[in-house]
């Protein structure tokens, strides 16, 4: 028989992991909603080409990672590897346009890329995305990080810093690339193989790459920032004094870029300040004002970010966050014989419908076997139910966290008596 295991750069997230996952998932909702911010949940799988043209055909996600499939009508669909496209699909689909602007949405979603897993970075992996569409003005910007600072902030993260930089225009960015292109040129051969295919596809990745045969040219090359159009200039600037008003701290990093033609302007990414790994961002996003006529609609300015769940929990436990898991059980029934089982079900249902966790033993199980269960499941407190208990119409409450004595309990007062017993605790 084969050993089934979990697919390589996916993960099984165990009982014990759940209190990391639950925390983020409501600082999250609980942040966003500060903000401003609505649900929407959108589809694990979209149009393939809704990525290659909302993520760009020369990107290493379309290029290489997604998870490209043919259904059975003949549609070629891709599972989601992130979900700005995606929003923005729906944002168009349902009429979003006419609703107040800007439109402010959240969401977290699996995503799926072919990457090469690492720690924090997996395959199938949980990202929490929001946008905020419809809304040129650098408070846009500001807010979205702002958001994210907020919510690595309520988590207790800390040694985050945000990197900054604009990337301008897309018509102004065209001198830039071509000067970025002269710079490199002449140390092409000493490239690796996806610097140089960058080279002739989509030049600002080459700022990007994490390949150390590119690290030695990274520095000298000419800095978009250093020469944005006025407008970009002066959008990035008022980003900058918004954000030094809101007491977030950052740095201009000039080689952040993003490579897709709708990008423009801000863009950021929140990096511990001591790790140096290549793949240490925590989240990040940026503007993107052309995504929406690129996917059909009426030119729309868009801000937001991404930020992956695993890799946040990964920074929770380099800044010491340790989560217990919280007990699942309040009590546990212990039966013994038929006739027990049939009063402890009865019992059981009536404690659970007063809010109390409660589960019951099995009536093969020695009495000793069964509180060797209740204890390690955490209950609070034992009901034994026997024979004799039935006769008497009692059951016997045994504490199991502390020394107060056990004591025999009207099986018709069992509940209340049981709920302060657990309250009290």
């Amino acid at each position: 028989m084969p050993r089934f295991q979990a697919p390589r750069g996916t993960q099984d997230i165990l009982p014990a992991q759940q209190p990391y996952w639950q925390r983020v998932l409501t600082v999250a909702q609980e942040t966003v909603r500060l903000f401003g911010f609505r649900r929407i949940d959108t589809p694990i799988f979209e149009s393939a080409a809704l990525f290659e043209k909302g993520s760009g055909d020369t990107t290493d996600v379309v290029e290489k990672e997604m998870y490209v499939f043919e259904d059975r009508g003949g549609d070629l669909l891709a599972l989601t590897p992130e979900g700005t496209p995606a929003i923005c699909r729906a944002y168009l689909e349902h009429g979003m346009a006419s609703w107040p602007q800007p439109v402010r949405l959240w969401t977290t979603h699996p995503m799926f890329r072919y990457d090469r897993p690492q720690r924090g970075r997996y395959r199938q992996h949980t990202q929490i995305d929001c946008e905020i569409i419809g809304s040129a003005s650098p408070l846009a910007d500001a807010e979205a990080i702002e958001l994210l600072w907020t919510i690595y902030e309520r988590l207790g993260l800390r040694n985050l810093e945000v990197r900054l930089s604009s990337i301008d225009d897309p018509e102004p960015r065209r001198a830039y690339v071509a000067a970025l292109k002269e710079y490199y040129r002449p140390f092409l051969e000493r490239l690796s193989e996806d610097s140089r295919r960058r080279f002739e596809r989509n030049p600002l990745r080459l700022l990007d790459s994490k390949d150390e045969r590119d690290l030695p040219f990274k520095e000298g090359a000419p800095k978009l920032v250093d020469r944005l159009s006025p407008a970009a200039r002066d959008h990035f600037e008022a980003v900058q004094r918004l954000l030094q008003a809101a007491g977030i701290p950052y740095r201009i990093d000039p080689l952040l870029v993003r490579g897709l033609d709708y990008y423009n302007r801000t863009v950021f990414e929140v990096v511990p300040l001591d790790d140096e790994r290549a793949q240490s961002t925590v989240g990040g996003g940026g503007r993107y004002d052309g995504l929406i006529e690129l996917l059909g609609g009426p030119p729309t300015p868009a801000v937001g970010f991404g930020t992956g769940i695993e890799r946040i929990i990964l920074e929770m436990e380099r800044n010491g966050i340790v989560l217990q898991e919280a007990p699942t059980t309040d009590l546990f029934v212990a039966v013994l014989g038929e006739a027990a089982a049939l009063e402890g079900t009865r019992a059981a249902r009536k404690l659970r419908a007063a809010g109390l966790a409660t589960v019951v033993g099995e009536p093969e199980r020695s009495l000793k076997a069964q509180l060797r269960t209740a204890d390690r499941l955490g209950a609070a407190a034992a009901v034994i139910i026997g024979e004799d208990e039935i006769r008497a119409g009692v059951a016997v409450l045994k504490p199991l966290r502390d020394e107060r004595p056990q004591e025999e309990v009207p099986l018709h007062d069992l509940v209340e008596r049981a709920a302060a017993f657990v309250r009290a605790r």
